[in-house]
């Protein structure tokens, strides 16, 4: 049997207009402290998000959701100083609280043996 790792996730959120704060789920990042591992899944659903917004820039929210997953994956070819920064701090600057179109819901713990099959499995269940 596989050791049990604990992880922490947040669910990733377009909120087209902050001051109604309605959002539409839009991908996970997850994280173990234990194995410095780190992923982060998008997939935006489009004709949702355009229920909540029909003239949202789509174009403007994939832009920012490929640089959150950029910064998420710690890719050293971002411009961003942040995607260079060690796993843990990349997540917990990730999900800090913020007021703008791409949030991050409350961090949440699990326990898995496989940190791959969690986020596979919480991306089904919070965003597809």
């Amino acid at each position: 049997m596989q050791e049990q790792q604990l992880y922490e996730y947040a669910v990733i959120r377009v909120v087209p207009r902050v001051e109604r704060e309605e959002f539409v789920n839009a991908g996970i990042i997850l994280f173990c402290k234990k194995t410095k591992y780190v992923d982060c899944r998008i997939a935006l659903p489009v004709e949702k998000l355009q229920c909540f917004s029909p003239d949202i820039d789509l174009g403007f929210i994939r832009q920012n959701l490929d640089a959150f997953e950029k910064v998420a994956l710690g890719d050293r070819l971002s411009t961003s100083p942040i995607a260079h920064l060690d796993a843990p701090s990349r997540f917990r600057w990730l999900t800090a609280t913020r007021s703008t179109v791409i949030q991050c819901s409350k961090v949440h713990p699990g326990l898995t043996g496989d940190l791959a099959l969690a986020m596979k499995k919480l991306l089904h269940e919070m965003v597809l």
